[in-house]
């Protein structure tokens, strides 16, 4: 009974311990982007990313927010005046199940897209076998489609 009790005791001090290493890390919460219409770039991410919307606490009409992962979200802010150039090494990625499948939905929506060095309609195939595209979203914002498995 003792035996059991320390052994008890032990697991509960073991993961107390463990579990405030991993709390005391830093981790996503989320990724804002600053839009000029929230209505065109909602619907980009929902339609063409495929993402789901998630609800905001804010209901001022400038906001939208997507989930994007396990306590992780994208938020779309509205106000941006202009578009300005990103360079594509900056980029959020996306892991899809077929990179071709989500060809043909950039292809409905007559979204161009292009290899890494830049050659249009194009896929990488990384030397770890991962295909990729990169296009750009409403505001100019790069992103990365990509079949990776983890």
């Amino acid at each position: 009974m003792k035996r059991s009790i320390l052994c008890l005791l032990l697991s509960f001090v073991f993961l107390n311990i463990h579990s405030q290493n991993f709390d005391s890390k830093a981790r996503l919460n989320h990724i804002a982007l600053y839009v000029i219409d929230l209505k065109t770039s909602t619907a980009f991410y929902k339609d063409v990313i495929g993402l789901d919307t998630i609800p905001e606490p804010f209901h001022d009409g400038r906001h939208t927010w997507f989930g994007v992962g396990v306590k992780s979200h994208l938020h779309i802010i509205s106000g941006a005046t202009t578009k300005t150039e990103h360079d594509k090494n900056t980029h959020l990625c996306f892991s899809v199940p077929s990179v071709n499948e989500f060809v043909k939905r950039l292809e409905k929506h007559k979204i161009e897209y292009e290899d890494w060095p830049g050659t249009k309609m194009k896929i990488t195939t990384r030397v770890d076998g991962v295909k990729q595209i990169y296009f750009k979203d409403p505001d100019g914002y790069w992103i990365e489609i990509n079949d990776a498995k983890e």
